[in-house]
């Protein structure tokens, strides 16, 4: 055997473990638990035969506790590029199989590597993140989590940042992923959380299950961590491509466009009859959106909290569009401590690669009580305000139906920057709603008159005929125009395109000083 055939068998032979990666045993006990291994994982989001791999034959540093680890190539990370429906995206991907999947000092340098890399073409991120946390035999020499945190947060608003959990990722992983754009995690398989259920037994004797402490439940519905979830690893992959395809591939990206085949004339009947007469019933904003969005598709994001906020991607006339709305059918679509949050940093995302971004408002205001002052709704609730004001993207508000108080500037009022304004013909736009108005301004009237009832209800009719409805906000040109129901599909796409070049000039200085 010539040395050329001996040193192609070696890289076989190498190649080959890399593929095993922990080995057969592990990679069985993996499928049988349920789980898809690291390559058949990227072949799932990669368009056949376009990946590239990096840095395959990299191994593991020697032991700083216990025995050195035995040499395995890869180092239990998969990292490279391949393409997505036809466009690059850069992935990498965790092997639970080796280590636990764990993080050491040269695996570290692989996922930097690949996030600069990303950065330097301008092509998205995708995270395929199964893994226990830092590899503890690596000690203090393993400083892996603190040059894959600074990356991300260099990459952040260069390159969009996904991270699917696949697994049940703990420690470092939790914030690498948090410092991402978005989590998509797999119902009852993956579980996401700083510090285990065995250690905090031990540290504050509380006794808690995996799934309870970390699974797509607890951080889709009550934390707010997570943005998506899914069914299965197949459905997390194929809702990842779904989220790509909404998304430029870079800041300096242009935003993508599908042809929907839906009329950019298109008229819809259904939105005269979506909103209930009596204005304190509830209503389900999704049907509105349903009717106005390219073929009625709306890809919600964090669906399963704060729900009396809705956030999220369509397309208008093909192109992307981030969506705002109240949801009425939810706290009647007050802004609370959570929905601050989860608008405030959408608003920034879609800033962040320019896409434009629709407010559907129906608010009655901030939501009121002790508990929501003590949370800080002040500090939280003035997120969305200088998340809105600092954007320079298009923004178009449609006022739905309420437009009270607080609300309407933290839902993109005309002077908070928002480029249009169109408000239905029985839309309501006050400081608050005639009774609260009058209980508060009226309050000695009412208590000194010999017929309460009957003053509060003339003052009542007195206030709504000069604030009721939208036309006296027009004319103080608060409201660019008020529009038939039927027309805000076509008068926004209009507004879109002549929108598409703004370009706004902000005052020069580092950066703002955000409320977080």
């Amino acid at each position: 055997m010539s040395d050329m055939e001996q040193a192609i068998k070696k890289l076989i032979e190498l190649r080959e473990k890399a593929l095993l990666g922990g080995g057969r045993e592990r990679i069985e006990k993996l499928r049988k638990n349920g789980y898809l291994t690291c390559d058949e994982r990227i072949a799932l989001i990669m368009d056949p035969g376009t990946f590239v791999e990096f840095h395959t034959f990299a191994g593991p540093q020697p032991a700083e506790f216990g025995a050195d680890p035995p040499y395995i190539p890869r180092d239990g990370v998969i990292t490279g590029i391949g393409q997505v429906n036809g466009r690059n995206v850069g992935a990498y991907a965790h092997d639970k199989t080796v280590q636990g999947g764990s993080l050491g000092n040269v695996q570290a340098v692989k996922i930097t590597n690949i996030i600069k890399t990303c950065c330097e073409l301008k092509i998205p991120l995708v995270a395929l993140q199964d893994s226990v946390g830092a590899r503890i035999q690596e000690g203090n020499k393993n400083v892996g989590f603190d040059s894959i945190f600074y990356a991300l947060t260099q990459a952040s608003g260069v390159i969009p940042l996904i991270s699917v959990i696949l697994g049940t990722c703990a420690g470092g992983i939790a914030y690498s992923s948090a410092l991402m754009d978005f989590i998509i995690m797999v119902k009852e398989k993956s579980q996401l959380f700083i510090t285990g259920p065995n250690v905090i037994k031990v540290v504050t004797n509380e006794d808690v299950s995996i799934e309870d402490l970390g699974g797509s439940k607890i951080h889709s519905e009550k934390s707010g961590v997570c943005d998506i979830v899914a069914i299965d690893e197949k459905d997390a992959i194929h809702l990842t491509k779904e989220l790509l395809a909404f998304l430029p591939s870079s800041y300096q990206g242009p935003t993508p466009r599908r042809e929907t085949g839906d009329d950019a004339e298109r008229q819809d009947e259904m939105l005269l009859s979506i909103i209930p007469s009596n204005t304190k019933k509830l209503y389900d904003m999704k049907k509105i959106l349903k009717c106005i969005l390219d073929n009625g598709n709306f890809f919600e994001i964090k669906g399963r909290y704060a729900k009396n906020i809705l956030t999220g991607f369509g397309r208008m006339d093909g192109w992307t569009a981030g969506i705002i709305a109240n949801q009425p059918s939810h706290l009647a679509g007050t802004i609370d401590v959570d929905a601050s949050d989860k608008g405030s940093r959408f608003v920034r995302f879609c800033d962040a690669f320019n896409i434009p971004i629709l407010t559907f408002v129906d608010v009655p205001g901030y939501l009121p009580g002790v508990d929501q002052e003590y949370r800080g709704i002040i500090r939280h609730g003035a997120k969305m305000l200088f998340a809105y004001a600092e954007a320079t993207v298009p923004k178009i508000t449609v006022i739905c139906r309420k437009n009270y108080g607080g609300g309407k500037q933290a839902m993109c009022s005309k002077p908070m920057g928002t480029d249009l304004v169109l408000a239905w013909p029985i839309a309501e736009l006050a400081v608050m709603g005639a009774e609260g108005a009058v209980n508060v301004i009226c309050r000695e009237e009412i208590e000194a008159s010999q017929d309460p009832e009957s003053t509060r209800q003339r003052l009542i009719e007195q206030y709504n005929r000069i604030f009721d409805g939208p036309y006296e906000s027009a004319r103080k040109m608060y409201v660019d125009d008020i529009i038939d129901p039927r027309e805000t599909r076509p008068r926004i796409i209009k507004a879109l395109r002549i929108l598409k070049d703004k370009k706004v000039q902000r005052m020069e200085k580092k950066h703002a000083n955000m409320p977080v």
